[in-house]
């Protein structure tokens, strides 16, 4: 079976625009992190390892990635 058949994907809370404008991280399937547009479902979708995706969350939570 093909990753995102399987993935179950959800969006942020944080969304604008009704959730029309953001994007989407499927978290459910074992060992990768998928997260994609929520305006071009089908197009390229980045993947994360588990614990980098822990990391960019916690860093974008911390004020890691603002702009000095």
């Amino acid at each position: 079976m093909e990753v995102t058949v399987a993935a179950r994907w959800r969006k942020s809370s944080r969304s604008d625009n009704g959730g029309a404008s953001c994007v989407e991280v499927a978290d459910n399937l074992p060992d990768v992190i998928l997260v994609r547009d929520s305006k071009d479902r089908t197009g390229p979708m980045l993947t994360f390892a588990p614990d980098a995706w822990v990391d960019f969350v916690t860093g974008t939570r911390t004020g890691v990635f603002q702009p000095h």
